[in-house]
Order: structure tokens, then sequence, then C-alpha cells
């Protein structure tokens, strides 16, 4: 049976339109419904000179392979007329509930997996809207006491013990149930998501030099270390905790199934770089597939036709093969 994935075009002045008009334009093996204001979609599509037919998502029709030029729309109205490039925080609500329906879709079985294009975190804050990002309102719609962000550019896999937290809030948020936790989702995911029976997981320490024994910083010895040796003795192959500044070359790497790091910045710059517009970002620890772009909304790209789908074209395939490995089990 043909999949159906809900895709959300996320900030409506950025390029997430753009790239999900591009998504259109090409066949793919599941069904594709995007979780927006169709007019949104049309208008951006005509800007961008790409022919588009945009018909209503029927939740009873059986699901079947998109077709080029044709979307499936289940259509979510803009609250304020949007213009590419130009933030309007009348629109952070849309925004928000475009998210959480095609979140409760996946969650009742419409849907089998959700691909998000890039929001505004700051404009849906300007609303009047509390939001530090997509993984962690995912996590708390639907009850999944902790997500983990992992970014995936080809078998370079960067998970994170924290998210979106001010660099001198990350200290305190590194404890010792906090790096069990995220070790053992990252397990978890590598085993039944991605088919690697025995993984292998790199772990990097918090401080300069993982700590330098104790003078650069404790949490390596106080934290860390504990952590993964009761990893280790739950039978999860883990190493470190590791100097962040050596674990990234090629020669460590080639040892590893995943590397967790404990922050944003620490891990996600190298994978940036190594795959930055095909990278994708996989909320893990969800009872969701839920896959994303790598890249921001680049309001100054948006309505240009310079804006690169690949990352998002990625996320798509990432999670068609999440689901059918799923599907399979």
């Amino acid at each position: 049976m043909t999949a159906r994935v809900a895709l959300t075009p996320g900030e409506p002045a950025g390029i997430g339109p753009d790239l999900v008009v591009a998504l259109a334009a090409r066949p793919w093996p599941v069904e594709v419904v995007a979780v927006a204001d169709p007019d949104l979609l049309a208008a951006r599509a005509r800007s961008l000179g790409v022919p588009l037919a945009i018909e209503p998502f029927r939740r009873e029709a059986a699901p079947r392979p998109a077709t080029p030029g044709r979307l499936l729309v289940d259509a979510v109205p803009l609250r304020a007329p949007a213009r590419a490039g130009q933030l309007d925080p009348a629109n952070g609500p849309y925004v928000i509930e475009t998210l959480r329906r095609a979140c409760e879709g996946c969650v009742d079985g419409t849907f089998a997996a959700l691909v998000t294009a890039p929001v505004h975190k700051g404009v849906v804050n300007d609303a009047g809207i509390p939001f530090s990002g997509h993984t962690e309102y995912l996590a708390a719609l639907t009850g999944a006491p902790k997500p983990v962000m992992m970014l995936v550019a080809g078998t370079l896999r960067v998970a994170l013990v924290t998210t979106h937290l001010p660099l001198r809030a990350v200290a305190d948020a590194i404890t010792r149930d906090e790096v069990l936790q995220a070790v053992r989702i990252v397990h978890d995911a590598l085993v039944a998501q991605f088919g690697i029976a025995a993984p292998r997981i790199a772990v990097l320490g918090l401080n300069p030099h993982a700590g330098e024994s104790g003078h650069l910083g404790t949490e390596e010895r106080d934290v860390i270390a504990p952590a993964l040796e009761a990893l280790r003795g739950a039978g999860i192959t883990t190493t470190g905790p590791l100097p962040a500044d050596s674990a990234f070359t090629r020669q460590s790497l080639a040892g590893f199934d995943a590397v967790v790091a404990m922050y944003h910045d620490q891990g996600l710059p190298v994978l940036k770089h190594a795959g930055f517009g095909e990278a994708v970002n996989v909320t893990l620890g969800l009872p969701i597939v839920r896959t994303s772009v790598d890249h921001g909304t680049a309001l100054e790209l948006a309505g240009t036709g310079r804006a690169d789908p690949g990352s998002l074209f990625a996320a798509l395939a990432l999670a068609t093969d999440l689901v059918a490995r799923r599907d399979r089990a």
C-alpha cells in the first residue's frame, strides 16, 4: 500500500513554499499531502513559473504515488497575506496550526510520516506563542519525554543531548540521566529505524579536550563517563567521552555509526560542512516518523527561484525509507 506523508511548508514568507512547489514537480513513491494554505502555494508556483495543479486532500480516498505537477493540500488558511521575504507575526498561529494538524494526523494514522520545511522561531515567538523549535513542539504534542535531534548526511549521523538552549545553560542541562536517555534513544533508533544491528556510538565530552582529566571541567568525569559505563553495562557500545576537536577526523568517524554531541553548535557545524543542502534532520524519540531540512527560512531567497530544494528532497526520501523499514518490521 502506498504510504501517505504530511508536508508542512513552514514560514510562509520564507523559502518553504518554494521548496514544496519544487518537490511537487517531481514524482514520488509516496502520496504527499501539503498541510498549508492552498492559495499561498498556488501563488508561489505562479511567481516561480512552475505549473502546479492543487487538489483538496480527502482522507477517505486511497493514497497513490505523487505525480509531477499535482499536489494534494489539506487546507489551513493564512491569518494574513504572505509576502515573500517579509515576516509577519500575524501568521505565527498559522505555522503552529499546520504543525499541529500534520502531527495529529501522524498520531491518528492518517499520515505515515511528517516532513517539515523551515520555520522562523523568532516570528512565532513575536506572535506571543512560546516556541523553541520543531523538536520540542512535536515532543510536547505527542507526549514524548525526551526528543533527540539527529542530523544525517550520508553515513555521518550526529545527534544532540541538548537542542535549542543558550550556551550558558548547556552545562547545567548535561546530567547523567539526560546523557543516558539520549544515547539509548540513538541506539534504539539506529537498530529499529536504520537497520544497524549493533551500533557503535561515539560520545563527545562537554569541555575542551574532554575536560583534560578534570583540569578543564569535571562534567566528563562526574557525569558523562559514569553514564557511558552504565550504558556499556547494558550492552550498548559507546566510546567516550571524546574530545570534540578530534572526534570528527575521517579515521575516527570510520569506527562509529553515530556521534552524540552535548550541544547544538558542538556537533552540527561539522555535519553541515560535510553535507549542507543535502542533510536531513531526524527527530528521534517520537512516536511518529519526522524528518526535516537542514537549513533555515532564507528570506532573501524566497520567491526568487534560487532556493535549493535538495535537503527537502532528501528529507522526504529518508522519511520514505524509514516508513518502509518500519512497515517491514
